[in-house]
């Protein structure tokens, strides 16, 4: 479904990623695991079309997106799920959901079937973004793509600053929504909670990937993984 080949990005002459190439299948989760500052968050964002200074190859269902804008590369069916979760904080949950123009029919979620998946987004549907709870913020800023018709999920960080249960939670989402097809590239330095809703694993490193493992492989090595991540 997505292809990255050979991208590189830059902060005027700073390189910051070098040749990275990954994939992601349909209905596939896949992760970016790496310690701050190794470029996780800058590749997410090259590939929506949101940092500029990149070179590289960056396909959807076979189709380049070189030199379309972000807007038009979340009509294509690329979310943007950023860490700092970019809900509306004076709108309602209601007004979030809405708002957001649905840019494919055929696979935009319904409100009833977020609801279904998200059901404390019901029952919160009238309250402010300002008095939602950090999961509660993290589902609704998952639940917006999916209204508007997004097919894989860029997600930077979904468990950062949220307690065990919450983080429980999310992933049980990413599972869920796996099930129904949707694509996840997720951006995670949770070694733990990624094993458990992902298929494959890229750790990336000064800007590299220097290691591409399947789930087995990933459990196998987690002990060398956090000591890599120094955590």
């Amino acid at each position: 479904m997505l292809r990255v080949e050979d991208l590189s990005a830059f902060y005027g002459e700073a390189q910051v990623l070098r040749n990275v190439s990954l994939d992601v299948a349909h209905g596939e989760v896949v992760t970016l695991v790496g310690r701050n500052g190794a470029g996780k968050t800058t590749l997410l964002r090259s590939i929506m079309g949101l940092h500029k200074g990149t070179r590289g190859v960056v396909a959807l269902d076979g189709q380049s997106l070189d030199g379309k804008s972000a807007d038009k590369r979340a009509r294509l069916g690329l979310g943007w799920v950023p860490d700092n979760r970019g809900i509306y904080a004076t709108l309602s949950v209601s007004e979030n959901l809405s708002l957001p123009p649905v840019v494919d029919k055929s696979a935009a979620w319904s409100l009833d079937r977020i609801y279904e998946q998200f059901p404390v987004l019901h029952e919160r549907r009238d309250f402010p973004g300002t008095k939602l709870s950090g999961g509660e913020q993290q589902m609704l800023a998952m639940a917006r793509p999916l209204r508007a018709g997004s097919r894989l999920l860029l997600l930077d960080e979904p468990s950062e600053g949220l307690a065990p249960v919450i983080v429980n939670q999310i992933g049980q989402i990413i599972r869920d929504i796996k099930a129904q097809g949707v694509a996840v590239l997720l951006v995670e330095q949770n070694v733990k909670f990624a094993s458990t809703v992902a298929d494959r694993h890229n750790l990336l490193a000064q800007g590299e990937v220097v290691a591409s493992l399947d789930n087995d492989e990933f459990h196998s090595r987690t002990t060398e993984l956090l000591e890599h991540l120094g955590m």
